[in-house]
């Protein structure tokens, strides 16, 4: 959960949102270069007593500016291309299972590992809040998932679209009427996780949260 004084994204919960996080650096590190260069070049360029209109035949500089974007570009695209797999990436040997189920305006899950067990989650009203608890965001039944284990996470909607999203584990989901999207999550430490409704779904889409909770693999099979 974020803080007043964070500047930064949310901690990583999970292997792939550190993942995330390393390539929002990398990419930060290469604008921040670019940016620098530009205002450089754009000062002296103010400065300078020096001007012309016309510069012909300048076949080096003209590579130069060619060539290098074009690097940049690359190391930008191929670690991006890397993360878009690992994103998409299903593990063949999945411990576990969770259906997530979009309505206006709650959600409702299934866990067949636990005797199919079926439940909704409501927000928590504003006047049922307690002492340390998140308004907006907590709920009468959270979702149980065991830490250092796979857990395949299927979404659909029943009525419109919705999007399942808890950002510190990496994962958003479109929740498609008549549709199942699929995604993987594989919290590294035990803990409560954070999120919301990500698509405009009417009039409450705001009042939807997520909150999933993750628990030792002994603790999880004791539920």
């Amino acid at each position: 959960m974020s803080s007043w004084g964070q500047l930064n994204l949310l901690d990583p919960g999970s292997m792939i949102q550190a993942e995330m996080l390393l390539f929002h650096d990398h990419a930060l590190m290469i604008i921040s270069g670019i940016f620098t260069l530009v205002s450089l070049v754009g000062l002296l360029i103010l400065y300078s007593n020096y001007s012309t209109r016309r510069v012909h035949e300048a076949q080096t500089l003209e590579i130069f500016w060619t060539v290098l974007p074009a690097l940049l570009l690359i190391t930008l695209a191929l670690p991006s291309l890397r993360l878009l797999y690992l994103l998409d990436e299903q593990p063949l040997d999945s411990k576990n299972t969770l259906k997530s189920i979009g309505h206006q305006w709650f959600w409702s899950y299934e866990i067949p590992n636990l005797g199919n067990k079926t439940f909704d989650s409501y927000m928590t009203p504003t006047t049922e809040i307690t002492s340390g608890e998140y308004r907006l965001l907590e709920v009468d039944n959270r979702v149980v998932i065991p830490s250092n284990v796979d857990t395949s996470v299927i979404t659909t909607s029943a009525d419109v679209i919705h999007a399942w999203a808890v950002p510190s584990l990496g994962i958003k989901m479109d929740s498609v009427p008549g549709r199942l999207n699929m995604m993987n999550i594989n919290p590294l430490i035990s803990g409560v996780f954070y999120g919301q409704c990500s698509e405009i779904c009417g009039a409450n889409h705001a009042f939807m949260p997520i909150v999933v909770e993750s628990v030792p693999p002994s603790v999880y099979l004791s539920l």
